[in-house]
């Protein structure tokens, strides 16, 4: 255990200097997608011929043997491209190889890791059309600037060690040791730092509110509820460098004045719970969690809360409840957790990427941080990109980058040469973008101005072929499901919306149905009582408020023009394509096609169930939507 910044800063030389004499580190992606396709099989190849080559060292022993080196490899966090993975990072060199194979890496170790030379094929394409050399040289990194994401895919989230050798726990050391509370949450809030939950409230700020109570008890909370649709940013941080947000969550404590924190991080998240709990584990036998911090007199202790799934627990005061062993449900505001939280005392709830970003401010300064992003919204932003891109996968970018550089440039544009539609960001309790914003700035403010929000950092694009009514519907759906029922106008007020939307894209909506969309969007949004309720309009405001058209085609013709809404379709027969083979009538539930044999059939369009069997048996291809 280390008992004094001396021992501690003796350690991270040690660690540093072994690291340094590492010939290659091989870094295998162990996030959750690269182990779907394989990774770990792939890893432990790596482990055996490396070994059977008598290359291999392990960075845990290293410090104790000045003389070797060789190769370390190991399972590290998301590496960014899930779309390319399984993914192998070698350092130094920044070889990027992806679609990797268990097969494949013999041919790697002898190649690269003995000769020196890359293997082109499992190159990706680089920025000027041939094979990148380089992982920046790939367009999807090209332009992202990493803090939140710095380690992930570098360190061994499970070696402490590791996390050190990176500078890790500085911050909390200059905290300790050279900085009083009140320095470190002024230091936090000339950062600029705003919370990346989706809200944007300054960090400091929040910290500052909460310093200033006197109850003798106060809490840290890390909250780790990321429950939105297409977002894992949350997750792939606590999967690829925990330490980053232990460190964070201990320097708050100390700013705010907080012995005892809780990490709420939802029970679906196996993998990252599991690294976690190492992580704190070794936190507190090397004296960095727990009594006596490095020596010092600040004390904090961290623990777990395994949430069971509710996205109303994302808002801080239903995570709350949930801590306590209640309901998680919202309570109303004022009091602010601030003042009274957890067990009625001043609690801070940060969410995880928010708390990974404070040990770099600490460790490199304010000034450094707001050299990122813009001036009202420094820093950078992670964003879990899905949806019908090319390249899928986690980024972070600096606030101010456009929609169009993370679509087109570092996303790749749109799958299958089809035309960009609208992106929706902020998850569920986001709004749509459409090409008018493509070279809007991405910051808090100006998505405030055309109805959408940040949020926790879900960005799901879609194509021409995407009925925006559907998707509308789609995080309706979700959000009225995951409402927790305590206030009136969201659960009354969710269930009409998804109740009208189901009528106009089952096609017996009217005018007055569309109005009355606008009309219940507003009035959950300004009468609800958590941000959830408050939010949970913003997919289908911002649809009316972008593609009324696509509505009018609903409620007035009849039609959905993506040609996705089934009650909408108008099942025709081409007649110079159809033979008059009669399978479509055979295999028609409704008994709606009718004909003569070898002459062109006809269906019934107020017969016809819209079930698509046609078209499915059909030979020639004769038969079509309108």
């Amino acid at each position: 255990m280390l008992t004094s910044r001396t021992e501690f800063e003796a350690l991270q030389a040690q660690l540093k200097s072994a690291t340094r004499r590492e010939n290659y580190r091989v870094t295998v992606c162990a996030g959750l997608g690269c182990i779907a396709k394989g990774s770990m099989e792939i890893y432990e190849a790596f482990r055996k011929i490396l070994d059977e080559k008598g290359l291999r060292v392990d960075l845990q022993l290293l410090h104790e043997d000045a003389e070797k080196s060789g190769t370390n490899v190991m399972k590290v966090g998301c590496i960014g491209l899930c779309e390319a993975g399984p993914l192998v990072h070698i350092h130094p060199q920044d070889v990027l190889y992806a679609h990797v194979s268990a097969e494949d890496v013999a041919n790697i170790v002898e190649q690269t890791i003995v000769k020196g030379e890359l293997i082109e094929s499992l190159l990706l394409e680089g920025t000027d059309g041939t094979p990148a050399r380089k992982l920046r040289d790939v367009p999807f990194y090209a332009k992202q600037q990493k803090i939140t994401l710095a380690n992930c895919g570098k360190v061994d989230p499970e070696n402490i060690g590791d996390y050190i050798a990176h500078d890790g726990y500085n911050g909390l050391a200059r905290a300790l040791f050279d900085m009083t509370p009140s320095q470190v949450t002024e230091e936090v809030l000339n950062s600029g730092l705003r919370g990346r939950g989706g809200a944007g409230f300054p960090t400091g700020r929040k910290w500052g509110f909460c310093a200033k109570e006197t109850a003798s008890k106060k809490y840290m909370i890390i909250n780790a509820d990321e429950g939105d649709p297409g977002a894992f940013m949350d997750r792939s941080v606590l999967e690829g460098d925990p330490h980053a947000v232990i460190e964070g969550v201990a320097i708050a404590a100390y700013a705010i004045g907080a012995d005892e924190g809780y990490c709420y991080v939802r029970a679906e998240y196996p993998l990252a719970i599991s690294r976690l709990k190492i992580a704190i584990q070794q936190a507190e036998e090397q004296g960095l969690l727990g009594d006596n911090m490095l020596g010092s007199d600040f004390s904090f202790h961290l623990k777990i809360k395994e949430g069971a799934g509710a996205f109303v627990c994302g808002e801080e005061t239903a995570l709350i409840a949930s801590i306590e062993g209640d309901r998680g449900t919202p309570r109303p505001k004022p009091p602010f957790p601030a003042q009274s939280g957890l067990w009625g005392k001043p609690t801070v709830i940060n969410n995880v990427e928010t708390l990974a970003m404070v040990g770099p401010i600490l460790r490199k300064g304010a000034d450094w941080f707001k050299g990122f992003g813009t001036e009202k919204s420094p820093g950078t932003k992670t964003f879990a990109l899905s949806g019908k891109l090319k390249n899928t996968g986690l980024v972070e970018v600096p606030f101010g980058v456009t929609l169009r550089e993370l679509v087109f440039d570092i996303g790749g544009g749109i799958r299958g040469g089809k035309e960009f539609k609208a992106v929706l960001i902020g998850g569920p309790s986001g709004g749509c973008l459409t090409k008018e914003h493509l070279d809007m700035p991405l910051d808090y403010d100006s998505l405030g101005k055309v109805g959408a929000i940040v949020g926790s950092g879900g960005l799901v694009v879609v194509d021409e072929d995407t009925c925006m009514l559907e998707m509308a519907r789609y995080f309706m759906t979700f959000t009225q499901s995951e409402s927790c029922g305590k206030c009136v106008p969201c659960r009354e007020g969710t269930y009409r919306l998804l109740d009208t939307l189901n009528h106009i894209v089952g096609g017996s909506g009217t005018k007055e149905d569309v109005a009355l969309l606008e009309e219940l969007g507003q009035t959950v949004k300004l009468m609800s009582l958590c941000g959830l309720g408050k939010t949970a309009p913003n997919p289908v405001l911002t649809t009316l408020r972008y593609f009324m058209d696509e509505y009018t085609a609903h409620v007035e013709e009849k039609r959905c023009p993506a040609g996705v809404c089934q009650a909408l379709l108008m099942y025709v027969i081409d007649p110079e394509k159809c033979k008059g083979c009669s399978k479509c009538a055979k295999n028609c539930p409704s008994n709606a096609i009718s004909g003569v044999v070898r002459q062109p059939f006809t269906i019934d369009p107020e017969t016809c169930s819209r079930c698509g069997a046609c078209v499915e048996v059909c030979p020639f291809d004769a038969i079509y939507t309108q």
